[in-house]
């Protein structure tokens, strides 16, 4: 590609069908309509992103060099952005539905359930403990 074309959010926006299929990674535009039956994650992973920022979504899952590689591929320009355009998906700091969740949301639910697990194991053990005594002292 000897010329950067430059498309807006608008113009990425416009692009979300299977046949017509824009994403935004790192405020590059990508043409992934001619890869969207060869995703290993599906079609639906990016039907959807389609049109938007999917840098999130592609960081989450750690995509391979491979994977890289054939984003490289698919590059059909930079994206320009303008005033009222949503802001990179990589600086929101919540998660909103539809959206994958981040690592730090899920290390944060990691945690709680192996702090569950263990107030569980620890409730149970001294249950146990209670139980084998009183039949103990009854016999």
């Amino acid at each position: 590609m000897s010329e950067t074309k430059e498309l807006t959010y608008s113009d990425v926006s416009e692009h979300t069908s299977k046949k017509d299929l824009y994403l935004v990674v790192h405020d590059k535009v990508y043409n992934c309509s001619s890869f969207v039956d060869e995703h290993p994650g599906g079609e639906e992973v990016l039907l959807d992103v389609g049109g938007q920022d999917a840098t999130e979504a592609f960081e989450d899952v750690g995509h391979s060099d491979e994977a890289r590689e054939i984003l490289n591929g698919l590059l059909i320009g930079n994206l320009k952005r303008q005033a009222g355009d949503p802001s990179p998906s990589t600086s929101a700091p919540s998660s909103t539905p539809g959206r994958p969740q981040s690592a730090t949301d899920s290390a944060g639910l990691g945690i709680g359930i192996y702090a569950l697990i263990l107030v569980g194991g620890a409730l149970a053990f001294f249950a146990y403990q209670y139980l084998a005594s009183n039949s103990q002292n009854k016999s």
